[in-house]
């Protein structure tokens, strides 16, 4: 537990509320730290998963979006990533839309939505200004495509009921 706080304030998360965003379908954090053995090899198989944070894979939506291919797991050795069955969702992460949004500003934009295969975001048209993004959080898989192209930076990926 040492070690996790230690981690936590090196990467300036004083209050111990940053979750790092792991491969999909990864182990519970605790149990995954003591699994990954940091080779690497998560990360030389996929654009979006980066070493960071002591040598462990991150996901990071800057570079793109997951496309829950699997690859992550195939390449993982040490089981930290794994699959249990088919129908065990890749993670409980889900976007959210912060305050900087463009439409939330009144600039029509809806980029997010043109990314988003699941059609996880909707607009309810406002008279006389940008209609805001809806999202549905029951149809959003997490997986960052509407990150990247937000020209406001304003979609962050997040564990589900950790809204920013």
């Amino acid at each position: 537990m040492a070690e996790i706080n230690r981690r936590q304030f090196l990467r300036g998360d004083f209050r111990g509320q940053r979750t790092p965003l792991r491969p999909p379908w990864s182990s519970p954090e605790t149990h995954f730290l003591a699994l990954c053995d940091r080779c690497g090899a998560c990360a030389e198989t996929c654009r979006i998963v980066v070493m960071r944070d002591g040598g462990f894979p991150e996901i990071d939506f800057s570079r793109g979006e997951c496309t829950f291919c699997g690859d992550c797991i195939a390449a993982c050795r040490t089981g930290a990533i794994t699959r249990p069955t088919e129908q065990t969702p890749p993670w409980t992460l889900r976007a959210a839309v912060g305050t900087s949004c463009l439409a939330r500003q009144g600039v029509v934009c809806r980029v997010c939505a043109e990314q988003c295969d699941a059609r996880a975001f909707s607009f309810r048209l406002v008279v006389g200004g940008a209609a805001p993004p809806l999202l549905d959080l029951s149809a959003c898989t997490g997986c960052g495509a509407c990150v990247a192209p937000c020209p406001a930076d304003a979609i962050s990926i997040c564990p589900e009921g950790a809204r920013t």
